[in-house]
Parts: structure tokens; sequence; C-alpha cells
């Protein structure tokens, strides 16, 4: 088989650390090109490259760009890739809104959308998850849309990604925990808000999503409190979750009351969901929690399987079940 060359643009950052690993086994591509604005010149670990900067990579020469390079850059860089006839995963949140006619990349929802595109926005982590938990939900028509889904979510350091910040200092985030861009202020919202309304099919069910700084390194749990039509149950959820995911081999769905940890998606590109009854208040409630590794299904994971469905490779490979 006749390798696809690639280029990782960010390969210092966390997750294009993780791309570059996963590449290293990938069958039908390979990294020809990792840059580092601070490391170039440095060697790539694991690899016999080295690092150059991002403006000296011959973009046109390589088959497949994945950038990985802070927002408000990254997009830039894969919008001349790919106007130079280049495939492109985008794993900023630059291209998320369709700019430049990128689509928007959740294999296990838009699958065939995503297939044999050329330019690709690779959702954000906390989206990844919220929508792979909601949308069984939402599609048999078990929500409440009269009332806000309460979504408390929490996501390792690594999360915030590698630039140094006071906030993220070992000291600051050992032994605590705190909410951030609290009030629907995170730059997620509007991500959310549209994936949404993409699986309702017209007017997104309102909600209020609450991130939290957890102090581990990686991984993410997201807390949904989803309120139901009369009649609905946590059975009914299990089911429809089920059905819906029925096959995907990265998609856990446990039984009912059964809810992931962390411990069951680190450093996998799995995604665990699990339901639970909530007793004692008026209006049917359901918990729905769901659990991924921020830099693997929720960055360089998703990404490459993005990347496999415009090759036209299996959706698995390079990445293992």
């Amino acid at each position: 088989m006749n390798k696809h060359s690639v280029a990782v643009l960010g390969a210092t950052g966390y997750t294009g650390q993780e791309l570059v690993r996963i590449l290293r086994d990938h069958p039908g591509m390979f990294t020809r090109f990792a840059t580092s604005e601070a490391e170039a010149g440095q060697a790539v670990r694991g690899t016999s490259l080295r690092y150059v900067k991002a403006a000296d990579v011959p973009l046109a020469e390589v088959d497949i760009v994945f950038a990985c390079l802070p927002h408000g850059e990254s997009g830039a860089y894969s919008i001349a890739a790919h106007e130079a006839g280049v495939k492109v995963v985008d794993l900023s949140s630059d291209l998320r809104a369709g700019q430049a006619g990128a689509e928007y990349g959740i294999p296990e929802l838009w699958r065939d959308c995503v297939r044999g595109k050329t330019l690709v926005a690779n959702p954000g982590c906390y989206p990844t998850g919220i929508l792979l938990g909601l949308a069984p939900l939402i599609r048999a028509g078990l929500v409440d849309g009269g009332k806000p889904v309460m979504i408390d979510a929490a996501s390792g350091v690594t999360g915030a990604g590698r630039t140094a910040k006071r906030e993220y200092l070992f000291g600051e985030i050992a032994e605590d925990y705190r909410a951030y861009a609290a009030g629907n202020a995170h730059r997620h919202v509007r991500e959310i808000g549209a994936g949404l309304g993409r699986i309702a099919g017209g007017e997104a069910p309102e909600f209020v999503f609450t991130p939290h700084l957890l102090p581990v390194r990686r991984g993410i749990l997201e807390t949904m409190y989803v309120p139901l039509v009369v009649g609905a149950g946590v059975g009914a959820a299990v089911e429809a979750t089920h059905s819906m995911y029925a096959g995907e081999p990265y998609i856990e769905v446990l039984g009912e009351t059964l809810l992931p940890s962390l411990r069951d998606v680190v450093n996998t590109n799995r995604v665990a969901i699990g339901h639970a009854a909530v007793t004692g208040v008026k209006d049917p409630l359901l918990l729905c929690v769901v659990a991924l590794d921020n830099l693997v299904k929720g960055a360089a994971g998703q990404a490459v399987q993005n990347a496999n469905l415009m090759l036209g490779f299996e959706e698995t490979a390079g990445i293992g079940r």
C-alpha cells in the first residue's frame, strides 16, 4: 500500500503529540512534516524527523494536513493547504461553523457527510461527548424541549493546551476543583447549540453548560440533567442509545444505573455513556453521564477517524478498538 504523506502542524502541543503517536502505527499514513515554532530543529521523539516551523512546510507536497495550531491561527493554514489541493482536518475552533465549506466531523453522527470530503473541522472535546450523549434522546423524541438541559462538564488540564499559564500550574490545580467560563460563556457554547440544532433538525433544545477543571492530566466526564417528556424513562433512554450506536466500535453504552468513569476511557478512543433515573423530582428527569479522553476521542483519535473516512480507509485504521 502506498502511504499518504502527512503534515502535523502544531506537533508539540498535547493534541499534536497524540497525533504523531497514533500515526506511527497507521497502515496508510505517515508523518512527513511535524511543526513547532519553539522547538524547530529538534528531534521528533519516536521518529526520524526534526521539527520545522509551520511557515516552512511545503503544504502542496503532502496528501493531508492535520492543523493543531492555536485558535485564530490554525484556520488560515488549513484554508491555504486546502486551496493548494491538499486534504485537511482542522482541530481548532476556526472552521467549525462551516467556514470555507468545512464539514463538521463527528463520524458516529454524520459519517456519510465526512466520507470523501477534502476539508473537515474536527469537533471540540466537550461538544463531542455532549452531542453523542444527547443525540439518541433527541432523535427518539424523549427530550422535553420546554426546559433546558443542564450540563456539568469536567476536563483534565491538558484540555487547556500546553501554553504555560499561571492558573494551570501544578500548585494551582492540585487538590482543587473549580468551574470556569460559567453562565454559557465558554467558546464551545455556540458549537454545542449548532450541533444540537442539526440533530433536532431545527431549533436546538436550550441548555446551560458549565465546564470545570479537574486536577488530572486527561479525560472528560460530562453529567447532563435531561428533562424528559411525560411517560419517558431511563429504560427508553438506554434502548434508544443502544439502538443508535449498535455496532459502533468506539461507543460503549452501559446498562441502567451503570455510570462511566475516566478509567473506562482514558488513553482510548472510546466514549462511554451511562444513564440513571432521577427520583424525588416533580417532572421526569434523566441523568446522562458521558466519559471520553479529551486528547484521543476529543481530538487526535477523532481526527484520524475523520481522515480515514476522507481517504477511504477503514474508520478504525491506526486507532484500534
